[in-house]
């Protein structure tokens, strides 16, 4: 075996590396619109928040969910084809999350840096 595939492996074994995928183009598969949303808890109790974290993470479309510190309490990076198929998620889903207060969305009008490698 070699330095390289041992080292590799060594990473592999730490979950220093935690997996691999492709990287799928979303206009590929017709996903051309995103919107990046910022919520706000209406309570930031454990249980809402965990409720809140649960409904985020079975909604497909939602890239990234981050919670931050401060106003407001997440971040979620949401995919759809058009704004149509936006506007039919947020009636069905994520007007229905858990402990939401408000949501405050954004369009995002073009990808300057996107799945960018870790800086070594």
């Amino acid at each position: 075996m070699s330095p390289c595939h041992r080292r590799l492996r060594e990473l592999e074994r730490t979950r220093a590396i935690r997996g691999y995928r492709a990287v799928v183009d979303p206009a590929a598969l017709g996903l051309t619109f995103e919107a990046l949303v910022f919520v706000t808890m209406r309570q930031e109790d454990r249980d809402t928040l965990l409720g809140f974290e649960e409904a985020v993470s079975r909604i497909p479309n939602i890239l990234l969910a981050q919670r931050l510190f401060g106003d407001p309490d997440y971040l979620l990076r949401i995919v759809t084809a058009d704004l149509a198929a936006y506007q039919q998620l947020q009636d069905e889903a994520l007007s229905v999350l858990p402990g939401v207060a408000r949501m405050n969305s954004t369009l995002v009008m073009k990808q300057v840096v996107d799945n960018r490698p870790l800086p070594a």
